[in-house]
């Protein structure tokens, strides 16, 4: 059935809308039996382009907010347009204001007669959006703004039905909303299904059929886990005629403890994750003891709510354990500046300012930065909210710059030391020897500085002893028997110090054993400062006054603000504690509309690629609208009031029928949803660098599963670090590991924050909270998958694994081919391996030195008894199969 309220939309109206990043869809389809026109590059012309009236409904229904007949809504149809183009220079910011006049307020708005509600020919906005006078004309012409004639026909039919206001969908605590009524009520199995299958049946889109097995293994590997399954495992799942064969294969692998390090990921672009501080000097960290923690909650399945609060007050809670003050390191991964020009408390502020943005990028989902110098230009946040916040992160008893543990570790206080049974045997070792030696050489020391003492007490001139406090040199001059007791403590004191320094040096080379001993003392010292673990925590040992900063210049302190959440957000209940403590408290209490809402957008952006607010960032008045509002609010009420389980949530999505979908995207679908935000079908995104790099290790066995554990080095283009030895201070090279290290998941590669992994290509900088993820079809992506050692050697054990295997051409592809894509090889996919081994092999054959080039790639040990023509030209299919479209991505 047609719906008639799609055909009153005009062809401009919809061109418009599809246009709009916040309901961008594909303007292909034909208005009822009209046409419109578009340019067709191919034929290098005006071609019209017909489509039929069902997906025509589709893209109105499903993607374009006003309808002819429908109200206007102000969340939905309003707001964006005067967020985008009014609220700049007449919203809540003060020094930005124009002509007194706030339109964010419909009382504001209304006292000042810009918008007088039922009467569009007096309201002064709708003769200045209409005005030809550009000095008359809003938005005026110089601020590049302008709007559409529907955007102003909008406005206007706004005005005319009463210009309701409405409190911005993000800050109204979400409720439970009913669940649809669908006609296809087989299709669904859980309440997921029910919501997205009510927007189909809406715009009369058909869902896609269930993906094969095959993928549908592969797809939850890749989600779930980030390793391919075996083939051993996809026959089971495949000849499992178990109902419940599925399900039972979700429950497996959210138990599987590699579950927690794929689940990571996101985590450590949120808490800008690194194992150095950046800058010139960027010096390691132990911050990777807190990325354990991480993975071990993960998967522990802890609780959200009480995740939340070790991650951001983990070292306030009573009686603090280790692990709750580790979590609490979440807030301590920020850059540290130790540069010699840097200002300790301008770096402290930079700091603070760093983990206010990061907290509220994570779990509020708003971009707080702006209200550091101004008050928020769209969203109701002060300079108050913002400093009130701040006050709560203000406790920290640190300087602003690292200290220097070692030529290569510099943390900041507070921190944790961590011994590992290593360092106490270590330490042990280092002991036992001091004292051997000190027994052996103090009767020379305590004689050589006797002698060296009785010298200086016989000085006629003690002033001429370079070295000594003027006080020292008083009391020398004075008679020892009328010292007193304290004066003799302190001469002795300073004569032991300056012997130390100045005498016993040259002594080293004439007593060797003094020699030893101080040799052995320094390396004890490095040996402390350079393989201790210190990761760092947050402490609130330091209380300070908070004011708010002019411009949010350090220098510049103005009114004091003690700490309190923002002010449009429900209040922190009475009892609550006003530190990090209350605050984590406060963002888990039911009342609070944002944090469930931002962290299940953020998982199903893991499941789908796009979240149900395309903006995970922002869940701002400036955010995009959720086509899916109903269900990304029932999803936060369930993860609420079913225990705050991560894994729910997952198992929610990943057993729907949604997330079970094929991925094809059809000519139809194209047209009517190519970016996938109805859910007709599942997403098909390439796989990030991290998991590609796991990926391919793991099918080729060369992969190394423990879990957790100090960063490794693994392959890296030669003098990838030089560039940082810019002083003599610190040996900038690249330290590279060897053995099974070289093969650790990706997430254990050390992240220098100056010069990150080289074949990470689409990963965040680690320099700031990055919730979004980003995809990238830059060039290096194949360069990288072609070239990088890491995949040259794995493509030569696997093919050593698959010529080991079999000895026949075909078992050998099918065997390879299984490993990486998972599904069965296909006679077309073996005839175009064969012919491409084939074609290698001739070339290996001519030219055998280029053979043993590739396969001296890479560490591991080559079976030199297989052949060698065959063993390359085999390597040389098994890069190609490693970079098919199908092995990159997940499908």
């Amino acid at each position: 059935m047609f719906n008639p309220l799609a055909l009153a939309f005009t062809h401009s109206q919809m061109i418009r809308r599809c246009r709009d990043e916040r309901h961008r869809v594909a303007a292909t389809a034909v208005s009822g039996h009209r046409r419109f026109e578009t340019r067709d590059p191919q034929r290098g012309g005006e071609a019209f382009l017909r489509d039929s009236i069902l997906l025509t409904v589709a893209l109105i229904v499903s993607t374009l907010p006003v309808q002819a007949a429908d109200s206007i809504e102000y969340n939905r149809d309003i707001r964006p347009i005067l967020s985008e183009n009014c609220f700049y220079c007449h919203g809540q910011d003060g020094n930005k204001r124009q002509a007194d006049l706030r339109l964010d307020q419909r009382d504001a708005a209304i006292q000042a007669k810009a918008i007088i509600p039922h009467d569009t020919a007096n309201s002064s906005i709708v003769r200045r959006i209409l005005s030809g006078d550009p000095d008359e004309q809003m938005p005026p012409p110089k601020s590049n703004r302008r709007l559409s004639p529907e955007q102003k026909e909008l406005l206007q039919r706004w005005i005319a039905e009463g210009a309701k206001y409405q409190t911005h969908w993000a800050f109204v605590t979400p409720v439970r909303p009913a669940e649809p009524s669908v006609k296809n009520e087989k299709w669904s199995r859980n309440p997921i299904d029910r919501f997205v299958l009510g927007k189909l049946e809406a715009t009369e889109l058909e869902p896609s059929p269930e993906a094969d097995r095959a993928k549908l293994i592969r797809r939850l590997s890749i989600d779930l886990l980030g390793l391919p399954p075996t083939p051993a495992e996809v026959d089971a799942f495949l000849a499992d005629p178990d109902p419940l064969a599925y399900e039972t294969l979700v429950d497996r692998m959210l138990q599987n403890e590699h579950y927690g390090e794929r689940m990571a990921l996101p985590w450590l672009d949120a808490a800008r994750y690194a194992d150095s501080n950046g800058f010139q000097q960027d010096g390691d960290t132990w911050q990777w003891m807190w990325r354990d923690e991480l993975v071990r909650a993960l998967n522990q399945d802890q609780p959200f709510d009480q995740f939340t609060i070790w991650q951001l007050a983990g070292d306030l809670l009573p009686n603090a354990t280790t692990e709750q003050k580790l979590a609490s390191g979440f807030n301590r991964n920020h850059l540290l500046n130790g540069e010699g020009g840097a200002i300790a408390e301008e770096q402290r502020f930079v700091n603070l300012f760093d983990r206010v943005d990061t907290t509220a990028t994570t779990w509020l989902g708003l971009t707080m930065a702006c209200s550091q110098c101004h008050d928020h230009k769209y969203d109701p946040l002060t300079m108050q909210d913002y400093y009130g916040l701040l006050d709560a992160f203000n406790r920290v008893p640190e300087t602003g710059t690292p200290q220097r543990m070692s030529s290569r570790i510099r943390v900041a206080a507070p921190f944790l030391e961590l011994l590992t049974d290593e360092n106490r045997r270590q330490i042990a070792e280092y002991e036992s020897r001091i004292k051997q030696l000190d027994e052996q050489a103090a009767p020379l020391a305590n004689a050589a500085y006797e002698g060296w003492r009785q010298g200086i007490a016989a000085d006629t001139n003690p002033a001429d002893v370079t070295g000594l406090p003027a006080s020292v040199v008083t009391l020398l001059q004075k008679p020892e028997g009328e010292r007193t007791e304290d004066e003799k403590k302190q001469v002795e004191a300073e004569l032991r110090s300056l012997f130390d320094k100045q005498v016993r040096p040259g002594l080293n080379s004439k007593i060797p054993i003094l020699g030893q001993l101080d040799a052995t003392r320094k390396q004890f010292a490095d040996y402390k400062g350079d393989q201790i673990p210190r990761p760092m925590i947050m402490s609130d040992g330091q209380p300070r006054e908070t004011a708010i900063l002019d411009r949010g210049e350090y220098l510049k302190p103005k009114d004091k603000v003690a700490f309190n959440t923002p002010a449009f957000l429900p209040p922190l209940a009475d009892g609550l504690p006003r530190n990090r403590l209350g605050f984590a408290q406060w963002l888990i209490a039911p009342e609070n509309p944002l944090m469930a809402r931002v962290q299940v957008n953020r998982m199903w952006q893991h499941f789908f690629e796009t979240g149900l607010v395309k903006t995970a960032e922002d869940f701002g008045v400036q955010s995009e609208y959720p086509l899916h509002r109903s269900l990304l609010d029932w999803l936060a009420v369930e993860f609420r009031e079913r225990g705050w389980s991560m894994k729910h949530i997952h198992r929610l999505i990943v057993t729907s029928t949604t997330y079970r979908q094929s991925s094809r995207l059809s000519p139809a679908l194209r047209a009517a949803d190519p970016e996938n935000r109805l859910f007709a079908r599942a997403s098909r995104f390439r796989m990030p660098a991290m998991l590609l790099r796991d990926w391919a290790l793991s099918a080729s066995s060369l992969l190394n599963e423990r879990l957790g554990g100090a960063p490794v080095y693994p392959y890296q283009p030669a003098g990838i670090w030089e560039p940082l030895a810019i002083t003599k201070e610190r040996d900038f090279t690249y330290p590279a590991s060897s053995g099974s290290d070289l093969y650790r998941r990706s997430i254990y590669t050390f992240w220098r924050r100056t010069v990150g992994p080289a074949n990470m290509f689409d990963a965040s900088n680690r320099q700031t909270c990055r919730v979004r993820l980003a995809a990238t079809s830059t060039p290096l992506h194949a360069l990288t998958t072609l070239n990088d050692p890491t995949w040259v050697e794995a493509a030569r054990v696997l093919a050593e694994h698959g010529m080991k295997s079999a000895s026949d051409l075909e078992a050998r592809l099918t065997a390879i081919f299984r490993r990486v894509i998972g599904r069965p090889v296909t006679q077309s996919d073996l005839a175009y391996l064969t012919k491409a081994f084939n074609r290698q092999a001739a070339i290996y054959r001519q030219e055998p030195e280029l053979a043993k080039e590739l396969l001296s790639v890479g560490t591991a040990k080559r079976d030199e008894s297989l052949d060698l023509t065959d063993h390359a030209a085999l390597t040389a299919v098994c890069r190609m199969i490693l970079n098919l479209d199908e092995a990159l991505t997940r499908e």
